[in-house]
């Protein structure tokens, strides 16, 4: 039998495993809708990732991300990225660095716009006692 966590007969070494067709999951997406498409979500990981649809004309207000790098590859469609220094084309295939502290938007064009991104797994929140 094989453990649900590692994906071994042991439990204890973990493999590789091949999580989701994105080529597949893009095509499969139609129109208007929106959000995430896929996310990890196996046990034990030490990333985060999305697999994200934005529809025809929908955008990503201006934000900031303070603690986390960010990878995002296009997987289909095509925007813009948006930052203090200009506009910047988001063709099918871009892979893009969204540096932490930098302030960015993302905007899809008129096939929409479906990415991936890619970044270091936040630490659980801690619940602690109120300081008086």
């Amino acid at each position: 039998m094989t453990s649900e966590h590692t994906g071994t007969p042991d439990g204890e070494t973990p493999l590789p495993r091949i999580l989701c067709d994105t080529a597949a999951l893009a095509a499969a997406v139609g129109g208007d809708r929106a959000g995430a498409l896929w996310r990890l979500a196996e046990s034990g990981r030490q990333l985060d990732a999305n697999v994200v649809r934005l529809p025809p004309g929908h955008r990503v207000d201006t934000h900031r991300e303070p603690d986390l790098d960010v990878l995002l590859l296009v997987l289909a469609g095509h925007g813009t990225l948006t930052a203090p220094d200009g506009e910047h084309p988001l063709p099918t295939g871009a892979l893009t660095w969204l540096p932490h502290g930098s302030t960015r938007s993302l905007s899809a064009g008129p096939a929409g716009l479906t990415y991936l991104t890619v970044h270091r797994r936040r630490p659980g929140m801690t619940i602690r006692a109120r300081e008086s």
